[in-house]
């Protein structure tokens, strides 16, 4: 069978997002297996990563990027909980401060990417800067498709830096991310979740999806593949991540440095105290 990142990885760059069915979960049967899956995935994960922590010499960066209820955040406290926070971070993007504006759009991303040994999950990304400020008309169709260049040399710069790069699109369809908004109003306790705002970006649906699938496809290359996750299930979104995580990691195999210890004198000398 084969594996979840074979199956929804991007192949080149003939992408049409319409092809990719945001319900399907290809790959696991149910959701009684993808829970027992991404259990797993998890404690490969923890260990996994614990190794590039201590080896010191590569790093993971994870981007979540997606609709407004697409699931960035449940997916990072599903997936995330598996990663020591001593060497892993999570950032997520907003609207750029005055000082962020002053700068280049990828000055704000350079600066919070994981350093040696770490991981770094980036809750949208520097993919903002060719989907939001397009389907808005914050900058001219020149300078925004300028941008895709920018960001595949930024992330061919990261790959030959030792940094893995992971680019996860959430894909639901329109009907899911109703369901998933009006749930937000009809609990209180995740009012604090829900923003006016999300009914106006959701008028736009269809020039994100033109957005999100020219993105893709400009911007899908070798060093730094994108992967649909059909994500109307959670259940599959979370497993899908954990999995393509977990194997990329196995792939790098992290080792630890060799380090000569007399463990017989050391240990001695700790009984004497």
């Amino acid at each position: 069978m084969k594996p979840l990142s074979e199956r929804l990885r991007v192949k080149g760059r003939e992408f049409k997002l319409k092809n990719w069915d945001p319900d399907s979960t290809p790959g696991c049967k149910d959701k009684e297996e993808a829970l027992e899956r991404t259990a797993a995935n998890i404690a490969r994960i923890d260990e996994l990563q614990y190794r590039l922590y201590a080896e010191g010499r590569r790093s993971l960066l994870i981007v979540l990027q997606g609709m407004d209820a697409s699931g960035k955040d449940g997916c990072i406290r599903k997936v995330v909980s598996a990663f020591n926070p001593v060497g892993a971070h999570v950032h997520a993007f907003k609207v750029p401060t005055p000082e962020e504006v002053n700068h280049d759009f990828l000055w704000r991303i350079h600066k919070v990417t994981p350093g040696r040994g770490e991981v770094a999950i980036f809750n949208r990304s520097h993919y903002e800067d060719v989907l939001v400020v397009r389907v808005h008309g914050l900058v001219a169709e020149k300078e925004w498709k300028r941008r895709y260049t920018v960001v595949n040399d930024f992330e061919r710069h990261l790959s030959e830096s030792g940094t893995s790069v992971l680019k996860f699109f959430l894909h639901i369809s329109k009907d899911e991310q109703r369901e998933r908004l009006l749930k937000r109003l009809d609990d209180p306790s995740r009012h604090w979740k829900f923003n006016e705002g999300d009914l106006d970006e959701r008028v736009r649906w269809d020039d994100y999806q033109r957005a999100f699938r020219d993105a893709v496809a400009h911007c899908n290359t070798p060093h730094a593949p994108w992967f649909v996750i059909p994500a109307d299930h959670k259940w599959y979104r979370d497993l899908a991540v954990s999995e393509i995580v977990a194997e990329t990691l196995e792939q790098l195999d992290p080792k630890p440095p060799k380090v000569k210890l007399d463990v017989k004198r050391l240990a001695a000398r700790l009984r004497r105290k």
